[in-house]
């Protein structure tokens, strides 16, 4: 097994008045060589964004972007005529594919948080596509809840996502992101999916152990080249889980 652990008070800072922001990789002008993503996943932003502001219209491409709305509401718009409000509890993807301009606001009276995650996808040059799900508070505690998930027709797990029904949302790339409520004292354990994979592990809340290392809140841990993964929680706590190919492609 093979590890790296990034600790919250290391991450990357940008303070622009109305935005306050932590990168968990290099991104804008924050810069660290040795930051650059873990395998496919590219960027893990932590936002908080006051009320009446938000980025204004601009573009990407070629990324699978993900947006976990944690408090607020964001208001989206893009040049594929989406105009649609994500509350917390919602997740959103957009794959940028070929091209697309979107923004982003929040518009309400309160504070806006979310988590922005940037995947590369296993093709270039697709047609873009949005899609959001609410998927509201975890239902249920000590168990992995799948988010998003590959998309069926590019996909080697595509028996055991029709098991699921289909229920997350989909991306152009071999990767899986899911969310967990671990009472403290709890162990649960998550079996990779493909051994060409590693598992990046985000403490949100709380305390946990991994691979004899402690989490705390905002800390972060990637594994590879193991099999089984365990999560202990020293106290109750939320994390963000994301299984992903360690190559920079994904779908060889």
């Amino acid at each position: 097994m093979k590890s790296v652990i990034h600790r919250a008070g290391d991450r990357g800072v940008a303070e622009h008045g109305w935005l306050h922001s932590r990168f968990s990789f290099s991104f804008a002008e924050w810069y660290d060589p040795l930051k650059m993503g873990f395998g496919v996943l590219r960027v893990l932003n932590d936002d908080i964004i006051d009320p009446c502001s938000g980025f204004g219209k601009h573009p990407h491409s070629d990324m699978e972007i993900i947006t976990i709305v944690t408090e607020g509401v964001v208001s989206h718009e893009d040049s594929m005529g989406n105009k649609y409000e994500v509350p917390a509890g919602d997740v959103q993807v957009m794959s940028a594919g070929t091209g697309v301009v979107h923004a982003e606001f929040n518009r309400g009276d309160s504070t806006l948080a979310l988590f922005q995650i940037w995947i590369t996808p296993h093709t270039e040059g697709l047609l873009p596509r949005y899609d959001q799900k609410s998927f509201g508070k975890i239902k249920e505690k000590n168990k992995f809840e799948l988010l998003v998930s590959p998309n069926l027709a590019n996909s080697r797990d595509s028996e055991n996502l029709l098991d699921w029904g289909i229920v997350a949302l989909r991306i152009n790339q071999e990767a899986y992101v899911y969310r967990a409520v671990i009472d403290g004292g709890t162990t649960i354990e998550h079996a990779l999916k493909n051994p060409k994979h590693g598992a990046y592990i985000f403490v949100v809340t709380g305390e946990i152990e991994v691979a004899g290392s402690l989490l705390s809140p905002r800390d972060a841990i990637g594994v590879w080249d193991i099999e089984k993964i365990s999560i202990v929680a020293r106290a109750s706590s939320e994390i963000l889980f994301f299984e992903v190919p360690m190559n920079k492609k994904g779908f060889p």
